[in-house]
C-alpha cells in the first residue's frame, strides 16, 4: 500500500502544479477612449478562461471553449512624433527618428451568445513568445501568424 501511495503522490503533485494560473504583466489593451492602458493577462485553468484585468475599465473574461481562433502580428513604424521633430536638431531626436518601434499584437476571436467578438491586446516585447506558448499550453490553440511575422514568432 505504501508503494502505491509513493508512486501516485508525485503524479498528483505534478498535475496540481500544472493546473492553475499563468499571468503576464506588461500587456496593454484599449480603454473606452481608444488609448492603450496597462493590463494583466491571466490564463486561468481554474476558471477555464483568458482573463484580462486592465488598470482602468472592466475586466474581460473569455472562456477557453468560446475561443474560435487567435492570431499574432507585429508592426513596425518609424518613431516620428511631435517630440522627435522638435528635438531633431539635437542628436538624440535625429537618432530616434531613424529608429523603428516594433509592437506585438494578439487578437482573440471568440463568440459570446452566438455573436462574434474580437479582443486585441498589445504584448510586451520581452513576453510575447511566452504568452504565445502559454496560449497553446492552456487553450490548446496555436496563434495564427499573420504577415511576415514567422521570423519573430519563433
Amino acid at each position: 500500500m505504501k508503494r502505491i501511495v509513493c508512486l501516485l503522490l508525485p503524479v498528483l503533485v505534478a498535475n496540481l502544479a500544472l493546473a492553475g494560473e499563468t499571468s503576464f504583466r506588461g500587456v496593454k489593451v484599449p480603454d473606452p477612449k481608444g488609448k492603450q492602458t496597462k493590463a494583466v493577462l491571466t490564463f486561468s485553468d481554474d476558471h477555464s478562461a483568458v482573463e484580462v484585468y486592465p488598470a482602468k475599465g472592466q475586466a474581460v473574461n473569455i472562456p477557453y471553449s468560446k475561443i474560435d481562433k487567435c492570431s499574432y502580428e507585429f508592426t513596425k513604424k518609424h518613431r516620428i512624433s511631435e517630440g522627435t521633430v522638435l528635438t531633431a536638431p539635437v542628436v538624440a531626436g535625429a537618432v530616434l527618428m531613424l529608429t523603428k518601434s516594433m509592437n506585438h499584437w494578439l487578437e482573440i476571436d471568440y463568440h459570446d451568445q452566438d455573436l462574434p467578438r474580437v479582443f486585441v491586446l498589445r504584448m510586451d516585447k520581452h513576453n510575447y513568445l511566452r504568452i504565445l506558448d502559454a496560449l497553446k499550453a492552456h487553450t490548446g490553440k496555436d496563434a495564427e501568424i499573420l504577415g511576415n511575422a514567422d521570423k519573430h514568432a519563433r
